[in-house]
């Protein structure tokens, strides 16, 4: 009998774009050979260059969903994406506190395009309740900055802040350096096991309106995770992977308008 893939749970937002939140997830698992599941916590009318609606799950049902999940199949990562509220994160704290399989959180608040996705007091509870309990937590440098409360404005600051966030709230932190202006080689560093590691690899141009790149990478690690890879392994990889997608990039123009997305 053939041995059935590992499985991967994402809970996140679904982006009806399919670049960006669960749809990408769910792309990314299958490419790494991951069976994926789903709990959606909010429905969005968006495509890269428009927030149009957003509406949250009722919690009752989003409770169900990883419940059932939970009870059903063995789960061997999770990983977040949009959680849009105070009560969704702690809710979801109460159910995962009594798991113990690897977490992975992208601290996801803010569109691409800039629109707020999630209640300002979302941060303050993701990361009093999920931070202390998960894996590693995935943050851009701004995300970084709002959960230090401080700018991050160099390649040493990078260092510093997610040794930080690393040791405040007991987890591995990998802080992405896609958002440092004028430079040629980003830096990306994960702080694990009270260790520095640095990931380098060029600047790539991302075209305008692409979305996507954070729930991908986050996505690719938890795949690796939930195929039995270090964490060294499974982000070196996850970044390889997104560096790809961006290359390869797609381009649609239709009705005057112009439309990218990642290489999938």
């Amino acid at each position: 009998m053939t041995q059935p893939p590992p499985i991967a749970l994402t809970i996140a937002g679904s982006d009806c774009s399919a670049g960006a939140g669960i749809q990408a997830d769910l792309k990314t698992f299958q490419h790494f050979g991951v069976h994926g599941l789903s709990a959606i916590t909010s429905v969005i009318a968006e495509t890269p260059h428009e927030v149009r609606r957003l509406e949250h799950v009722a919690m009752p049902l989003l409770q169900d969903q990883i419940h059932i999940l939970l009870d059903s199949y063995p789960v061997h990562a999770i990983k977040t994406g949009l959680l849009p509220t105070r009560m969704c994160i702690i809710a979801l704290a109460e159910i995962l506190k009594n798991h113990d399989i690897p977490l992975v959180i992208d601290p996801v608040t803010i569109a691409s395009t800039g629109n707020p996705l999630a209640d300002a007091d979302a941060g303050s509870s993701l990361c009093s309740r999920l931070l202390p309990i998960s894996t590693l937590v995935t943050p851009n440098i701004p995300e970084a900055e709002t959960i230090l409360q401080r700018k991050i404005t160099s390649v040493s600051d990078l260092e510093s802040a997610a040794r930080d966030i690393s040791n405040k709230h007991q987890t591995s932190c990998l802080l992405k350096g896609g958002h440092l202006p004028g430079v040629t080689e980003h830096v990306d560093i994960l702080w694990h096991d009270n260790t520095a590691h640095l990931f380098r690899h060029p600047h790539i141009d991302i075209p305008d309106g692409i979305h996507g790149t954070g729930c991908t990478l986050s996505s690719a690690i938890t795949a690796g995770i939930a195929l039995g890879q270090s964490l060294e392994n499974a982000t070196e990889n996850a970044i390889n992977y997104v560096q790809n997608l961006i290359s390869h990039a797609h381009t649609w123009h239709h009705h005057g308008k112009t439309i990218q997305s990642l290489g999938w």
